[in-house]
């Protein structure tokens, strides 16, 4: 049963001081086994997908005006003064809502489902754009190798705007994780294999998505059962990562599984 509201107006209030370091530290969810999101598009997606917060958490200014819209969302609740809330927020405009959440539970590789392999790929916002392309087109499952981005980091979390709550998502793995897939490799590159367009697949692959400087490993490479390139005829020598992986996992999503 939810209970009534607890107000925080103490900036050295023990929960508040909890939800700030959860909020804002990138890798505080390995140790908290907790992440944060926050504003009303993120936490409607999280009840949508039936992930339940621990800790509901409003602007005192917002709840007075909304809250009887969010009331039995969680069983806890807390309502925390507006330039607390501030502090607490890691964006330029605070949202004034997140949510607490408990990272899912450890999962096992998915053998022979679509899936995205992120070898290397650093850039938060990038990683975030993937996984939203990869909800976006049909794919089940994201495999991070180490190197990658926290995959539940608040930025991560943000550019995914809600795709993390539909994804099988692992990282932290070594390259060999990748022979457990029962599923072609497809690897992107900029000066080899077939146009992305021309690409044949009748059922399940795995793409991979490179380090932003550096592609591809030469380990994943060996292991590529498809080399595939986008044509770009206004003549840049490559495209950001996230970009290169929407149109491959778009053009992957075309064909007939």
């Amino acid at each position: 049963m939810t209970s009534g509201p607890t107000l925080i107006r103490s900036r050295d209030n023990a929960l508040l001081k909890e939800l700030r370091k959860i909020a804002q530290d990138s890798t505080a969810y390995r140790k908290t086994g907790r992440y944060w999101v926050e504003g009303d598009h993120l936490c409607r997606a999280a009840l949508v997908r039936k992930v339940q917060p621990e800790v509901a958490v409003f602007a005192e200014s917002f709840w007075a005006t909304a809250g009887h819209e969010w009331a039995g969302c969680a069983t806890r609740i807390a309502v925390v003064a507006d330039p607390l809330f501030g502090d607490l927020s890691a964006l330029e405009s605070p949202a004034k809502m997140g949510f607490v959440l408990g990272l899912p539970q450890s999962c096992d590789v998915k053998p022979k489902v679509n899936s995205v392999i992120l070898d290397r790929v650093q850039d938060a916002g990038n990683v975030g754009s993937i996984l939203r392309s990869a909800a976006a087109f049909g794919f089940q499952q994201v495999l991070a190798l180490k190197g990658s981005a926290a995959l539940w980091s608040p930025k991560v979390l943000r550019a995914g705007m809600g795709a993390h709550f539909g994804l099988n998502l692992i990282e932290g793995l070594e390259p060999d994780a990748v022979e457990s897939l029962e599923i072609p490799l497809v690897v992107t590159s900029s000066h080899q294999g077939q146009w992305v367009q021309d690409l044949n697949l009748s059922g399940p692959c795995a793409w991979v998505m490179g380090h932003e400087g550096q592609g591809v490993s030469p380990a994943l490479c060996a292991r590529a059962n498809h080399f595939v390139r986008i044509g770009q005829p206004g003549g840049e020598e490559s495209l950001n990562v996230a970009a290169a992986a929407a149109i491959c996992l778009h053009a992957s999503s075309l064909r007939p599984l």
